[in-house]
């Protein structure tokens, strides 16, 4: 939602703005949410372990890659490097926002910090780009990761309640509209060489990888995609 549109500038009328702003990105992430409800239990999670992996951990890759390692009895030293690793573009994310967020109080700052998605970085970083001079950009920030974060949790409570109803929910490929969802927020940041090279490396040595134990082609895929696209803005760099 452009600033245009959020009108009487107003930290209630921003998060109402970020609420609305972050739908399209949340339609991708039901079936996501869903199907890592009906997969929890039958992964060895409890009810209880579920929601609270989603309501603490709250990061969709994590979750399924855990899933995924608890599963085949992964020790947990693997388990929490393996989506350490993965989470590690949070960082990137992270620093793009600092110049935004730097002045906020340290509540905000973790506040802000806890709930830092892809989809919720997507929306913000937009909102802060925009060149107006609202001293309330945080507020549509919150409203749009609140707005995700209930979302996640409605989501993982009708996967574990009610995803038994719906047979063998995991080979319907439901999940494709989450990756579309990822592949809709990244396009449009590759702006450069570095960042295209960064993404199609990944992609390539994630799919050459895949069959590696322990999702570990994650971490090879990640590790390849950083190291080539730090090669690439060295060498553009140096021209």
């Amino acid at each position: 939602m452009s600033y245009s549109q959020v009108k009487n500038n107003s930290p209630l009328n921003e998060f109402i703005a970020g609420a609305k702003g972050i739908v399209p990105l949340i339609i991708g992430a039901i079936p996501f949410g869903i199907i890592f409800g009906t997969l929890a239990q039958s992964s060895g999670l409890s009810f209880g372990g579920a929601m609270a992996m989603s309501a603490f951990v709250f990061a969709g890759s994590a979750q399924f890659i855990a899933l995924g390692l608890l599963a085949v009895g992964t020790a947990l030293p693997v388990i929490i490097l393996t989506t350490f690793v993965v989470n590690l573009r949070h960082l990137l994310y992270s620093l793009s926002l600092v110049p935004h967020v730097q002045n906020l109080s340290p509540v905000w700052k973790l506040i802000l910090g806890f709930w830092l998605t892809d989809e919720a970085f997507a929306v913000a970083i937009n909102r802060y780009n925009q060149s107006d001079r609202s001293r309330y950009k945080h507020w549509y920030y919150f409203g749009a990761a609140v707005f995700m974060y209930v979302n996640w949790q409605i989501c993982t409570f009708i996967g574990l309640t009610l995803g038994h109803l719906i047979p063998d929910a995991a080979s319907w490929g439901l999940d494709f509209a989450m990756l579309v969802t990822f592949i809709g927020m990244v396009i449009p940041y590759l702006k450069n060489k570095p960042m295209i090279i960064t993404v199609v490396i990944s992609g390539i040595t994630a799919l050459l990888t895949r069959n590696l134990p322990h999702q570990s082609g994650l971490i090879v895929a990640a590790t390849a995609g950083i190291i080539a696209g730090m090669i690439v803005e060295k060498k553009t760099s140096s021209e």
